[in-house]
């Protein structure tokens, strides 16, 4: 059975915005009002991210379990899962980015795989989707690279099952791991009985792959899902540019592309129908949580989205 999720990351489009706890209820039940049972958090550091590490769930809802129950309260069932990136800091415990790729940082990101997989549990959910590689930048991963990166989270899929958590690795259209072939070359390396795969739809498609492919050929188990539709194609490897991140994704790179990922029922790269159908074929039962980030008006794409899956895609979700 599918179960509808919304990832929060679209009412925080600045480092300041959303932070107030009205502002959260607001969002958690416009997600609910739109049909969906469960939110996506995202990770991130310091006292501007109240959603983005179990410290700070903690200071702002009393625990992760605390957050749980504000979810709840606001009419989903909690928690669909969690996206950790290791490769950026935390002010929380004064570390700086690690690199799987690197086998000595290997333990500094199991340990906080854990930080996050108890958390996640404590809040309701089972997915840690985590972001497998550095941005492209970084430069391609050798033989050496996607051996420790393999290694890397096996031991941390092995560490989050201890919590009843499951590791799934999710490409981004900006990771490193779109040189040399890494993507594919890395999930041959992985261990189908500790990690599966996050199959992001926008993502990929925004990195020149078909979803559709991935999902029919992925050797890996299918762990999670983010349903977002890419409306254009990283084509001029602009994702190799430092700080990408910044000025790729949120300022649309040198063709100022407004919105990388739009509403589900927009003309873009990704046939959502298609996607659903080809879940259902292969039998997927978990969190599909859709993506509309960065969008200039929250709610109303929230609404839209909730709008068209039970509407358009209705033969296609049931």
């Amino acid at each position: 059975m599918i179960k509808w999720g919304y990832l929060l990351d679209q009412w925080k489009p600045q480092f300041d915005d959303f932070v107030r706890r009205r502002d959260h209820e607001r969002a958690l039940k416009t997600i609910a009002i739109a049909g969906f049972s469960g939110v996506q958090l995202s990770s991130g550091s310091g006292r501007w991210e109240p959603f983005g590490n179990p410290q700070q769930l903690a200071a702002n809802f009393g625990s992760a379990a605390g957050f749980a129950e504000f979810a709840r309260a606001c009419a989903l069932d909690g928690l669909a899962a969690w996206s950790l990136d290791v490769t950026a800091g935390f002010h929380e415990d004064l570390s700086s980015g690690a690199d799987p790729r690197r086998a000595t940082d290997r333990d500094a990101i199991v340990g906080k795989a854990k930080w996050f997989a108890e958390a996640t549990a404590q809040a309701g959910g089972d997915v840690l989707v985590v972001r497998p590689a550095p941005a492209g930048q970084a430069g391609p991963a050798d033989d050496s690279g996607i051996a420790a990166a393999a290694d890397c989270w096996n031991a941390v899929g092995r560490a989050t099952a201890e919590f009843g958590v499951t590791t799934a690795v999710r490409f981004d259209f900006l990771s490193s791991l779109r040189l040399a072939d890494g993507w594919d070359r890395l999930l041959a390396a992985l261990d189908p009985s500790l990690v599966s795969a996050a199959i992001d739809t926008g993502e990929l498609a925004a990195g020149g792959r078909d979803p559709l492919a991935e999902i029919a050929d992925s050797p890996l188990p299918i762990g999670h899902v983010i349903l977002s539709n890419a409306l254009a194609v990283d084509d001029l490897d602009e994702f190799l540019r430092p700080g990408a991140e910044f000025s790729v994704r949120r300022s649309g790179g040198s063709r100022s592309i407004p919105h990388w990922f739009g509403e589900l029922e927009d003309d873009g790269l990704v046939d959502v129908a298609a996607v659903l159908a080809a879940l259902r074929e292969r039998g997927y039962a978990g969190w599909v949580v859709v993506n509309t980030a960065p969008s200039p008006h929250p709610a109303t794409s929230a609404l839209l989205s909730g709008y068209h899956l039970h509407t358009a895609l209705q033969g296609v979700t049931a």
